[in-house]
């Protein structure tokens, strides 16, 4: 069951899966994209691993609190605060913390200035942003007018499909699209905020200066960042080991859930 809670004077939207004394799995999913995200079976399927799942929606997405469009007034530094601020209001000392494409910034900042908080971190589908690594080979269609229900929700499935690889479902897309844009408080602000806040980074270092254990997890076909960038984070944590997902695009598609549990739960 979703609840609010209050986090830095906004409120979270949470929802949690197992119990409570198991090991707490945070997962934080990248720009745009609320908990429905991380698919309420996948969150099951880890819960019955035995680990107590955290989902929930970043300000800007699904019910959490909504900012002015394009004026969101808050750093990525901000959306890791806020996790830090979950953890505390449900009692969770140390979490381990699953960040997905633009959020793996988010648990770069929790790992290097809130140590004590993440028993580990899994970076997937995501960058160090260094220069000279490949650029995206996806392309997408024109923004439609976001005042256009019908024109946003075909926008949003067709970019899922084209960073898929040829893992698409178009019928659990467009679902999963239907049920985002109708929970959002602002759905606008979902697709646009995001992408206009500040992007900051750790205070007390980078990459290098991680100490948790770092699994990375990459598939070798994503469209959107290409292999390298995820053996980039590899090369820039010491001791990070890095999982190739034969096939997969950008996001994690239902066929690669098994090797995500296996791998996070072990």
């Amino acid at each position: 069951m979703e609840n609010f809670y209050s986090v830095n004077g906004i409120e979270i939207c949470a929802e949690t899966y197992g119990d409570p004394a198991d090991p707490a799995v945070l997962l934080i999913h990248g720009a745009t994209a609320s908990m429905l995200w991380w698919d309420s079976r996948l969150c099951t399927e880890l819960a019955a691993r035995g680990r107590f799942v955290i989902r929930y929606d970043q300000r800007d997405t699904g019910r959490s609190t909504s900012f002015p469009v394009g004026k969101p007034g808050y750093a990525m530094s901000s959306l890791a605060g806020d996790a830090v601020g979950l953890l505390d209001v449900l009692g969770i000392e140390r979490a381990h913390v699953v960040a997905q494409s633009m959020s793996g910034g988010i648990a770069l900042i929790l790992g290097v200035d809130y140590p004590s908080r993440v028993a580990s971190l899994t970076f997937v589908s995501t960058s160090t942003g260094d220069e000279g690594l490949p650029p995206p080979s996806v392309s997408y269609a024109d923004t439609p007018d976001l005042g256009d229900p019908a024109a946003v929700e075909e926008y949003v499935v067709r970019s899922i499909e084209a960073e898929a690889a040829g893992h698409f479902d178009e019928a659990a897309a467009r679902d999963l699209v239907r049920r985002d844009m109708a929970r959002a408080r602002n759905y606008e602000a979902s697709l646009t905020n995001h992408f206009a806040m500040t992007f900051d980074g750790p205070r007390n270092g980078g990459f290098g200066d991680l100490t948790m254990p770092v699994l990375v997890m990459h598939g070798d076909a994503d469209p959107l960042l290409p292999l390298p960038h995820g053996e980039a984070v590899r090369d820039a944590v010491p001791g990070a080991r890095l999982v190739v997902l034969d096939g997969m695009g950008h996001g994690l598609s239902a066929p690669y859930w098994k090797s995500f549990v296996d791998e996070v739960a072990s």
